[in-house]
């Protein structure tokens, strides 16, 4: 498989790449073959795994370590102009953003606020340069790659790497459940090394026990690291799969010093239906839905309690539904999130999230980044976790939206006014143009407005991505834009097309509110590939 061009002077065509894809398939038949590596060393698994080995001393990452070190000790003053003379001399995009996810890894282990933000950024950075206008296709990796190393930075380097070698020989009777109760007992020497036991034998079998761990708590954070540090096993390659995975593991292990009695209310919902509904050892339906029926279990998850949005979700599974379709309805709920909230209020406004801003932490970004993960944890997982994690995303969206009682009432944008404003308007690029007016203006709903026009008029979205993708990469985006920005192209192209503009409307809206605060480091790399 060829991978993808980043520009003509970046592409890399190893022989070697899979996709994850067929990677869990060929677990399946227990062939196990390589798998997406940053290194030809690492594509041939000619180096060990670096973790589940017993051995003192600092984690190291074999034929990847000089570069993992160049991420993590370079001044960040000197870091992209370094980068860039890599990248001329001939080294793939995609390998330099390999060592900064494990330089990542190593230093925060999952607990950094900023660092695993950045760690959750990486792969749609890299997804986001794919889409990059010729001669641009480094930026979004370059804005956080330089968030990335920055945060190492300040948080000590070297002297302060969270992540060590682990042995595992001594945990052979690794499973699920004796993983979750490590984990519950906060002992993080025994969940590691039984983490990286299973993680030697079968990858998706350790990811498949780490999920149980993770749908402790519907938290946002808790939910989307995991999705996506394994996204990025097709950057790094499965023999750094259980790095990866400990930093979810990690993050559940350090949120056990405030587990709350609430915790276990969702679990006790959760096993209740999927003894109800006879889902344990059930394979996934393949009925088809129409489009009336995805709208109305959308609205249902909006507009339910937690629990009467995941009983909808765990009767269309028993009903035999697609779970692709039960997503779309998750995503589609999510999205009214986006589209009503009202915005921060002045309590609670900060440097870069004024009053009246959707972007960053809000409650819509945070509810349609949670659904995409657990969409897609579901798509990638196996037995109960493909019906688990469906309806613990329908619980999640539905307190998210519970929380804030108001947005049950609230209209959605755009507006009549906002839509009046662009009724006229029929011809593509002034409504493109408007949409980069009202973005570079703040207007949220004018520039949502603009995107529903486009809509309306049944005209191509690729035109209106490249608009947003810019500022995607342009702006700071309080740590949210990368992610969010794969988060609605993902949803977009995953959702039927009768539905699936809200997420574009949406998108056009956050943009708006995250226009005019440039990302670090973005105008010095802009200057290096001019």
């Amino acid at each position: 498989m060829k991978t993808k061009s980043l520009n003509s002077s970046l592409e890399t065509t190893p022989a070697t790449l899979r996709s994850r894809r067929n990677f869990l398939a060929d677990i399946g038949r227990g062939t196990l073959m390589a798998t997406i590596g940053p290194a030809l060393a690492g594509e041939l698994e000619l180096t060990p795994p670096t973790l589940g080995r017993d051995e003192p001393g600092a984690l190291s990452f074999g034929a990847m370590e000089p570069l993992v070190a160049f991420m993590q000790e370079t001044a960040l003053s000197d870091l992209q102009p370094a980068m860039a003379a890599k990248l001329k001399a001939g080294l793939p995009l995609r390998e330099l953003l390999a060592a900064g996810v494990l330089a990542n890894a190593r230093s925060f282990g999952g607990e950094d606020y900023i660092g695993f933000h950045t760690l959750m950024a990486l792969s749609p950075a890299l997804k986001m340069a794919d889409q990059m206008p010729s001669g641009q296709a480094a930026l979004p990796v370059f804005k956080v790659l330089h968030r990335n190393t920055g945060r190492i930075q300040d948080h000590g380097g070297r002297k302060t790497e969270v992540l060590a070698p682990v042995a595992c020989a001594d945990a052979p009777d690794s499973d699920a459940a004796r993983l979750h109760a490590a984990v519950k007992a906060k002992d993080t020497g025994a969940a590691e090394k039984m983490l990286a036991a299973m993680a030697a034998k079968d990858p998706a079998t350790a990811f498949n026990a780490l999920l149980e761990v993770v749908q402790d708590d519907t938290e946002v954070h808790r939910t989307v690291l995991p999705y996506r540090a394994w996204d990025l096993l097709d950057v790094v390659g499965q023999t750094h799969a259980t790095t990866l995975l400990r930093q979810s593991l990690r993050y559940c292990l350090n949120a056990e010093k405030y587990r709350r009695p609430d915790w276990d209310e969702h679990g006790k919902v959760l096993t209740a239906l999927l003894d109800e509904h006879h889902l344990l050892g059930r394979n996934p339906g393949r009925r088809a839905a129409e489009d009336s029926y995805v709208e109305t279990l959308s609205r249902t998850i909006f507009n339910g309690s937690p629990a009467e949005a995941a009983g909808a979700v765990a009767a269309a599974l028993a009903e035999g539904f697609d779970p692709a379709a039960i997503g779309e309805s998750l995503s589609l709920a999510a999205n009214q999130i986006v589209l009503r909230d009202p915005g921060r209020p002045v309590a609670w406004e900060s440097a870069g999230k004024p009053a009246g801003s959707v972007h960053g932490d809000s409650i819509g970004v945070h509810a349609s980044d949670s659904v995409n993960a657990w969409r897609n944890l579901s798509r990638v997982s196996q037995g109960r976790n493909v019906h688990a994690c469906l309806i613990l995303g329908a619980w999640q969206v539905a307190r998210d939206r519970a929380g804030r009682p108001e947005l049950l009432t609230a209209p959605p944008l755009p507006s009549e006014y906002h839509l009046r404003e662009y009724a006229s308007i029929s011809d593509p690029a002034q409504l493109l143009g408007k949409l980069d007016e009202s973005i570079k203006a703040n207007l949220q709903g004018h520039a949502a407005a603009a995107v529903q026009r486009l809509a309306d008029l049944k005209l191509p979205e690729e035109p209106v991505f490249q608009c947003l993708l810019k500022y995607a990469v342009s702006e700071d985006g309080s740590l949210h834009a990368e992610k969010y920005f794969t988060t609605v192209r993902d949803d977009f192209k995953s959702t039927r097309p009768a539905l699936r503009w809200r997420h574009l409307t949406g998108l056009a809206r956050v943009t708006a509110s995250e226009y005019g605060r440039p990302a670090a480091g973005q105008a010095e790399a802009r200057a290096l590939f001019a």
